[in-house]
């Protein structure tokens, strides 16, 4: 029974936060570009200097499949490739999709953590 109730405490707790990058929430429409196929809009969820998290309606995408990202970060658009780290169905059209940047040139990757950097600070004041 004590088990039993320590278990329930410690579910109770919240998790430690295992994110390396600020996150910015975001509701911009941007663009996907998985290989080989045309591109796909997608509503944009939250974006870090380490990836984006987007939803996609009506459009199979893979874990781990490579896509191009086009969206807007501060007052730049950027285009940015990588991998889809995990992908959720919230119904039968609707995928939420992490998609981590694994391939981003060095000017990119400096311009996304210079904006969420900024983002944090003025979150923290």
């Amino acid at each position: 029974m004590k088990n039993n109730q320590f278990q329930q405490g410690l579910m109770g707790l919240p998790e430690p936060e295992r994110r390396k990058y600020p996150r910015i929430p975001t509701d911009q429409v941007l663009t996907i570009a998985p290989a080989g196929r045309d591109q796909v809009l997608a509503q944009g969820r939250d974006v870090s200097a380490g990836g984006i998290r987007f939803q996609v309606t009506g459009c199979e995408i893979e874990l781990g499949e490579v896509l191009t990202v086009t969206f807007e970060i501060g007052q730049e658009q950027l285009t940015v490739s990588g991998r889809v780290a995990w992908a959720t169905e919230t119904d039968a059209w609707v995928t939420d999709i992490g998609f981590e940047f694994d391939r981003t040139d060095s000017v990119s990757m400096a311009k996304l953590e210079r904006i969420t950097s900024q983002y944090e600070a003025l979150a923290v004041d």
